[in-house]
């Protein structure tokens, strides 16, 4: 049996559901990014014709990913990318997939210092023409969810600065390293106060790892001094056009939960890892306070039979449903996750109630 037929589009009921005002009618679905391959097979499942990106095919990219966005049943679609970082490294991947990957910097990054810093190119102006032409495509009920790329920790961290040379330079530079956080939160900043003005813009979905299985991969202090004060920015930039701001990050990072919902004032929160915890155990502890996004942890989604896993999901209906919560992968529907256990997810928020 194929997927039941997705509901009409509607991101105002969503967002009533997500800012708890409203108990939700049916399970609504929430998706930080979809990996290319990923993208090509559903369309190929749902009778889209697909176009992977391209420049010169860029209309024709989003009116496909819009499409495919709307036929498997989101309220919404999001677009990003619109910044672009010089100097990420790039590597062939091996054996899993075609094309490349981005890899983290572990040891230095692409500043090391202040002469660094002078000569970097760094980006002067965002792209918003995707944000401007999904604006007019899209069908009557959806709106964009949006973001300039990767957050402002995971730029600086893993790709400007290096996670080892970042460490060093707090002990022996620490004014440069706020400096690079400055120039990448401003540059964030200025997008978000441009993109608010579009039409169809329903809020900010801001991707930012801060944490790993069982801790934050900085400490809270640090966080709070350079990272969390830009995603207070950008959130209260949404809250005042009536826009929301949903955060995406994966790992540990219970020792800022309580700032991220007092503090920088998220109305949603995504990632989810059965081991770090699970949606259910998040839903009971904050879910009169923040909405949950996401929740099927991706080793279950990956290795579960379909029946095993469609008594998976329903347990996470029984116990979020109804609330603050959309049904969605746990991190993103990555290129390796089988297309029948996606849709047997997607079919069993259909089926619920």
């Amino acid at each position: 049996m194929g997927p039941l037929p997705a509901p009409e589009p509607s991101f105002r009921e969503l967002r009533r559901v997500v800012l708890g005002e409203a108990l939700p009618r049916r399970v609504h679905l929430a998706e930080l990014l979809f990996d290319d391959e990923s993208l090509a097979s559903l369309a190929q499942r749902c009778g889209v014709d697909w176009v992977p990106y391209a420049p010169e095919l860029a209309e024709r990219h989003w009116r496909a990913t819009v499409s495919l966005w709307h036929r498997l049943g989101y309220d919404y679609v999001r677009v990003s990318r619109s910044i672009s970082f010089p100097g990420l490294v790039r590597k062939p991947s091996s054996g899993v997939s075609s094309g490349s990957r981005d890899w983290v910097e572990e040891g230095q990054g692409i500043i090391g210092n202040w002469k660094d810093f002078d000569a970097y190119p760094w980006p002067q102006n965002a792209d918003f023409s995707r944000y401007e032409y999904v604006s007019r495509i899209l069908p009557d009920g959806m709106a964009m969810m949006v973001s300039p790329c990767a957050g402002v920790f995971e730029t600086v961290a893993e790709k400007l600065l290096g996670f080892e040379g970042m460490s060093y330079l707090l002990a022996d530079d620490p004014d440069l390293v706020a400096a690079v956080f400055q120039k990448v939160g401003e540059l964030f900043e200025s997008f978000y106060r441009q993109v608010v003005q579009l039409d169809n813009v329903g809020g900010f979905f801001q991707g930012d790892d801060f944490g790993y299985r069982s801790s934050l991969l900085a400490s809270p202090s640090f966080l709070r001094r350079f990272v969390l004060p830009w995603h207070r920015k950008y959130a209260e930039i949404a809250h005042r056009r009536g826009k929301m701001y949903w955060l995406h990050s994966c790992g540990n990072v219970a020792a800022v939960m309580e700032d991220l919902l007092s503090d920088v004032r998220i109305d949603a929160f995504h990632s989810f890892q059965d081991e770090v915890l699970p949606v259910t155990d998040f839903c009971r502890r904050y879910g009169s306070r923040v909405a949950a996004l996401g929740g099927v942890d991706m080793d279950n989604l990956c290795r579960l039979s379909e029946e095993d896993l469609r008594g998976y999901v329903r347990g996470i209906l029984s116990s979020c449903m109804p609330g603050r919560f959309a049904l969605g992968t746990g991190n993103s529907v990555a290129r390796y996750v089988p297309v029948d256990n996606f849709l047997a997810m997607l079919e069993e928020a259909r089926r619920w109630g």
